[in-house]
């Protein structure tokens, strides 16, 4: 379908003087796909708005993706003459800046230099979107009616003042446009010069502005010639693709599970008043087709894929007609039966890609009487999962509902409501509070009270919210202007505002405000309001990340405006090859079984694998891959049992067997990773291991290694989260809501990805308070610390003199470093990198994807701290249980309560030195000050320090096992730990 690629170029800012009087006369030039369009210009002005929209044909042959977009800004020499270069920028984009319509936002791009001498300053908004022809066609006239002068040629600049043509030039130049040349010359851009100061204008240059110097300017601007047009430039060649990484096999990772495929296509030559289905047998599994539909033949086009065995002894495909419907049962078949075929398995064709699909053939059926035979078209063949006809074929070995998908979440916007105040209140009296409620589906936020001070309560109060879209015609936002008297709740007007209508930003200006009439409402004296406004502002902030994970374990960090994606820096293949041992989950028949599938989710993209019915080996050998924008992300995959069978009249239908994340960092790059680890369930009993999962992960980037790691220095961030951060309280409750946003539109999906699978995938539940994560995450803390500990422990031991010899080196050490302190820093940064090679050896072999079990605390975890953790709140418990927690709780924090004392107490002593709360303490501080400023001005710096380490590591036999001096005064200081009451 042809499109049309349109540039809305609203303003630019603080750009750079050009006419030698502290000004320039903007214009901005666009080129696109070898089209060249101009704006109007912007007389003695440097933050220029011009609010026009060039528009360019996106020919057949061209693709949308592939052309870059050169916007350049210029000073107009004709209104500003100036011996200056009339360069002021240019910005280069691709595509990944455009977008559809609907999506665009105002986007202000730093200004670029044209050669490394230019000198430029500021940016420019732009918004740039595209569009169907249609659409783009009614746009188009809506413009014309606004700008009658319509679209010129770009005038000559510098750099092309001397390529000046005739329009017969331009017409045999540019053959796209030579029947727009024939019929219509495009009439010049007009200069927008008018209301203009009479100190700005030109200094008078000749004899007749002399005789007239305050004629109109557009005397000024009219007189130089007019330009000739300028020739439509060639394209501008693109950036030369990075070098594509070599294609590999979609299934390369995974092992090729062989398939006997059949495609049942259509029949002929039966009974008219039949209703025909088809019944597949192989390795001893049977399946069916549905009734066929009625045309000239009977339609099914299904496909069936069997697992093969080739140590099976039943090598037979049998394929049959029947009569009756699939679902009914008949005491007698064969009066039923009109026919089958049989083939052996051995003898099919295998098919190895690229080899185009097999072409279906008529075979006759036989096994019935002359009167019932007729003709079934089929094709049969041996293939493995890469075969395109895998992902849509009934397999034998999954549950009947249920499939290998590919979801996609919605994408997320915070939409941001800034309520500012209220106007033409009348209440009966002051004491009245008012606030406001504001609704967004499931979502309800409040502001603080506010009193009606002379009918104009003001709140200045902003509410997030948290929508996806589409945004449809019917999702509103609902404000409600509510009073509260005492008890009662009163709500005295409201309005509905439909998304669609609302503005989009992707930083943190100001949008337009506006004013919200609120229909006539009754108060709850009995008194009726007229004439209630709403002063508001609201906007769909595209500039932050809507996280809808936890942050440990985030897969996506692009904000939501597609404008501000920064391109992808590799793929991340992962083949989800099976899981052993796995156990029962559910009784069938009195048997134990499990169905299980696996989900894996990165960035918007969630692959769910085919459910293995009844096995406690699943074997999917299914292979995905995603792009990786940052590889400071995190892929989950989750292990479920699907309970029901895929059935929907459950409501919690799927049950969680385990999960592992892997971190992308962790990833070597090209080499392929295949490793078993455990699913780990914690439970209230305690930690289950449900069985072990086979994963196969590789990652490949697609950029330069510069650029790869040019990534580990940019924030993982967008800009608004540092501009204008979000609290930690207000993110985690935007969380859960994004959460179950993205999880009521991946249910609706057809078929569904189930509410329970994506909520507990993105853990969005309530955070709950754990003692065993307190434990971890001090276990965490000494463990990473302990590099702390060791070093106390090695200086003990060079103290105490235990190994001479090592004593003695370090003193050698501590002479030179001091004696030379240049080498302090050198020394260390050798020693970090020596410690880095030497741990190179030891480096981990297998990326840590499974669960920490022993860093978790959860193996030896307490039954009562388990069933404290997973309580809901507020507790379901007994009052003895929650009164036994509560006095756990007191215990725990009487703990922390003296550590806290302790460090306050020290800190305090500190400050007590120069306080003069103890007058002998601080006298004696004071006078030592002093001494050791004369010792240090005396003696060199170096000496001291050499003193100073060598007293600090002298031999056991020269101290007393008393503390020092110097500690037995600091321990004497006073402290406010006497006073606390």
């Amino acid at each position: 379908m042809a499109r049309k690629l349109f540039v809305e170029v609203v303003e630019a800012r603080d750009l750079l003087p050009k006419d030698g009087m502290g000004t320039s006369s903007p214009y901005v030039v666009a080129d696109f796909d070898g089209q060249r369009r101009r704006t109007q210009t912007i007389c003695r002005n440097l933050n220029p708005t011009w609010n026009e929209l060039l528009e360019f044909n996106v020919s057949s042959s061209a693709n949308i993706t592939g052309e870059p977009l050169e916007v350049d800004v210029f000073h107009d020499q004709r209104v500003g003459p100036s011996r200056r270069n009339n360069f002021l920028g240019r910005v280069r984009l691709d595509f990944r800046q455009f977008v559809r319509k609907g999506e665009e936002a105002l986007i202000h791009f730093p200004l670029e230099k044209k050669s490394f001498f230019s000198w430029v300053r500021g940016d420019i908004g732009l918004r740039i979107y595209y569009d169907d022809m249609s659409v783009a066609s009614s746009i188009a006239a809506a413009m014309k009616e606004g700008n009658p002068t319509g679209e010129a040629e770009v005038p000559p600049t510098d750099d092309d003042a001397t390529a000046e043509k005739s329009p017969a030039a331009e017409k045999a130049a540019d053959p796209v446009d030579a029947a727009k040349l024939e019929t219509k010359a495009p009439p010049e851009k007009e200069t927008n010069c008018e209301n203009l100061p009479e100190q700005e204008t030109e200094p008078p240059s000749t004899e007749t502005e002399t005789q007239a110097p305050a004629a109109p300017q557009k005397e000024v601007a009219a007189s130089p010639p007019p330009p000739p047009a300028v020739e439509a430039v060639p394209k501008l060649p693109s950036k030369p693709p990075l070098p594509e990484p070599v294609e590999r096999s979609s299934y390369d990772l995974v092992d090729k599970m062989q398939y006997v495929f059949i495609r049942v296509v259509r029949a002929r030559s039966l009974p008219g008043n039949a209703k025909p289905h088809v019944r597949v047998a192989a390795n001893g599994r049977k399946a069916a087709t549905c009734t066929a539909r009625r045309s000239a033949f009977f339609e099914w086009d299904q496909t069936f894929a069997f697992a093969r065995d080739p140590a099976s002894s039943d090598s037979n495909l049998e394929i049959s007609v029947w009569d009756h419907p699939p679902d009914a049962f008949v005491s007698d078949d064969d009066l039923y039966f009109l026919g089958g075929v049989c083939f052996d398995v051995s003898e099919l064709p295998v098919r190895d890609l690229p080899d185009g699909p097999l072409a279906p053939q008529w075979y006759r059926l036989e096994g019935s009487g002359a009167a019932r035979g007729g003709d079934i078209m089929l094709a049969t063949w041996v293939g493995t999962q890469a075969d395109e006809s895998f992902a849509e074929a009934w397999k034998a070995d999954e549950a009947s509902t249920s499939r290998s998908k590919i979801y996609l979440s919605p994408k997320l916007w915070y939409l941001r409501v800034t309520l500012i105040e209220a106007q033409e209140i009348s209440t009966p009296t002051r004491e009245i509070s008012l606030f406001i409620r504001a609704t967004l589906g499931f979502q309800v936020l409040k502001t603080r009270a506010a009193f009606a001070r002379n009918g104009a309560p003001a709140w200045n109060e902003d509410l997030l919210f948290v929508t996806a879209e589409p945004f449809s015609e019917e999702e509103s936002l609902v404000i409600y202007l509510e009073s509260r008297q005492e008890k009662e709740v009163a709500i005295l007007g409201s309005a509905a505002i439909p998304l669609s209508s609302v503005e989009r930003r992707v930083d943190d200006r100001k949008v337009a405000s506006r004013w919200l009439d609120l229909p006539s409402a009754a108060t709850g004296c009995g008194r009726r309001l007229f004439g209630v406004r709403l002063h508001v502002r609201i906007c769909l902030d595209g500039g932050y990340h809507v996280q809808d994970e936890q942050t440990h374990a985030t897969s996506d960090n692009r904000p939501s405006a597609r404008q501000l994606w920064r391109p992808a820096v590799g793929t991340i293949d992962i083949g989800v090859i099976g899981c052993r041992g796995l156990l029962p989950m559910k009784a069938v028949d009195g048997k134990g079984t499990t169905d299980a599938f696996a989900v894996a989710k990165y960035g918007p993209k969630w692959a769910r694998t085919r459910t293995v019915a009844d096995s406690f080996d699943p074997a999917w050998n299914e292979q995905f891959n995603w792009p990786v924008f940052d590889t400071a992300t995190v892929l989950t995959i989750v292990v479920f049992d699907d309970v029901t069978g895929g059935s929907k009249e459950s409501a919690a239908s799927c049950r969680p067997l385990g999960r592992i994340r892997i971190r992308i960092s962790t990833l070597e790059t090209n080499r392929s990773y295949r490793c078993f680890y455990p699913l780990l369930l914690l439970l209230p009993s305690g930690l289950k291991r449900t069985g072990e999962i086979e994963i196969a992960m590789r990652f490949t980037r697609t950029v330069s290694q510069f650029d790869l790691l040019h990534v580990y220095t940019l924030p993982i961030l967008p800009a608004m989260h540092h501009i204008r951060p979000i609290g930690y309280p207000q993110r985690e409750s935007l969380r859960i809501a994004a959460a179950r946003v993205s999880a009521a539109h991946l249910a609706r999906a057809e078929p569904s990805l189930r509410r329970e699978v994506v909520m507990w995938t993105l853990e969005a539940s309530d955070p709950a308070f754990s003692m065993r994560r307190v434990r971890a995450n001090w276990g965490r803390i000494a463990a990473a610390m302990s590099w702390v500990g060791n070093g106390v422990r090695w200086m003990s031991e060079i103290r105490e003199w235990r190994n001479p010899t090592a004593t003695i080196m370090a003193h050698v050490a501590a002479l030179l470093l001091m004696w030379f302190p240049d080498l302090i820093v050198p020394a260390v940064a050798v020693h970090l990198g020596l410690v880095g090679i030497w741990r190179y050896r030891r480096r981990p072999k297998v990326p840590a994807a499974g669960l920490a079990a022993r860093e978790s605390e959860a193996e030896g975890a307490e039954r009562e701290e388990l069933d404290e953790e997973f309580d809901a709140v507020p507790s379901v418990k007994g009052e003895e249980t929650v009164r036994a927690r509560y006095e756990r709780m007191r215990t725990v924090g009487t703990r922390l309560q003296a550590m806290l004392g302790d460090a306050a107490a020290q800190a305090e002593r500190v400050q007590a030195l120069l306080s003069w709360r103890d007058p002998r303490a601080t006298a004696v501080f004071v006078a030592g000050c002093f001494v050791l400023a004369v010792v240090m001005y005396v003696m060199p710096a170096r000496m001291v320090a050499v003193v100073a380490a060598f007293y600090f590591m002298r031999h056991p036999v020269f101290r007393g096992p008393m503390p020092p001096a110097a500690t037995n005064f600091f321990r004497r200081l006073p402290s406010l730990a006497e006073r606390i009451i």
